[in-house]
């Protein structure tokens, strides 16, 4: 019995070591940033050019240009990224775009890559803002053919983002893939699934601002269509988070739920891409008829 107790004293102790650990530093619960390129676009025969803007509170952040690679520009694709590393990471999610003539603006937030300033929640949406206004006005873009394109972390800071977007109108629409419902809730739900912090999960998690919840803007995209993608085997992001959202959104929305696939990992697959690319087109076609 002597054993047991002082197992549990030990067990015990180590829970709330970990949990004063986690309170000074919650941040750490949700981004995992990373200074260091892994990979430069002529490593992988990517065409990228760098961009350098500002946002509202004087940061400069970095991002990529990859314009499209086809004699007719169909439009252009601003990708917010996932958490981890950066845009030489990332890129792999959109670098195949291009080929079938769209442009795409993808940039690191604050803390991630050569992007200025250290990476904190409530500063991820003018982060967001200031890469969609520098596009409205960077030069051979069409500002009336723009579409937004965010994963995991990125669908939550774009759902967000899109929603309250001053010129969110002119935009043609939004599609997410792995977005989560609140970082509130995916943060608990990252804690339950650990034994050492299932104990204090609801504590911790309420240590996580849940400032600029998707799920709470989601209503507010609309009338811009809103395409929401998940895996039913993410195995980061559950996928009643995606029907959490749909359900939120108004009209007009799409829900597409795949099987088989990991954590943004669907468009590695060429017959997704094509699928989502057909989307877009008949998306723009339309935006076309309506003006």
């Amino acid at each position: 019995m002597r054993k047991t107790g002082y197992l549990r004293t030990i067990l015990f102790s180590i829970a709330i070591s970990s949990a004063i650990i986690l309170l000074s530093g919650c941040t750490h619960l949700i981004f995992y940033p990373e200074r260091q390129h892994y990979l430069t676009p002529e490593q992988v025969g990517i065409v990228a050019n760098d961009v350098y803007f500002k946002t509202t509170d004087g940061l400069r952040l970095h991002g990529w240009f990859l314009p499209a690679k086809t004699k007719i520009t169909k439009g252009t694709v601003l990708f917010a990224h996932g958490n981890a590393q950066n845009i030489s990471t990332h890129v792999a999610s959109v670098f195949w775009l291009p080929d079938y003539g769209y442009n795409v603006f993808l940039f690191d937030y604050r803390g991630y890559g050569y992007s200025e300033g250290e990476t904190e929640l409530e500063n991820l949406q003018l982060d967001f803002n200031a890469a969609l206004d520098h596009l409205f006005n960077m030069p051979n873009i069409d500002p009336d053919n723009i579409l937004i394109f965010g994963q995991s972390l990125g669908a939550a800071v774009a759902i967000h983002g899109t929603a309250y977007h001053p010129q969110r109108k002119k935009l043609r629409g939004i599609i997410t893939e792995g977005a989560f419902d609140s970082y509130r809730h995916i943060a608990q739900e990252a804690l339950d699934s650990f034994w050492l912090t299932w104990p204090l999960q609801w504590l911790l998690s309420y240590t996580i601002s849940d400032c600029c919840r998707p799920i709470d803007a989601a209503p507010f995209i609309s009338p811009l269509p809103l395409l929401i993608i998940h895996s039913k085997h993410d195995e980061i992001i559950p996928v009643h988070h995606a029907y959490d959202i749909y359900e939120r959104a108004k009209e007009p929305k799409s829900l597409w739920i795949y099987e088989g696939y990991r954590h943004i990992q669907i468009f590695t697959i060429n017959k997704n891409r094509e699928r989502l690319v057909s989307y877009i087109d008949q998306l723009l076609s339309n935006s076309e008829k309506m003006k």
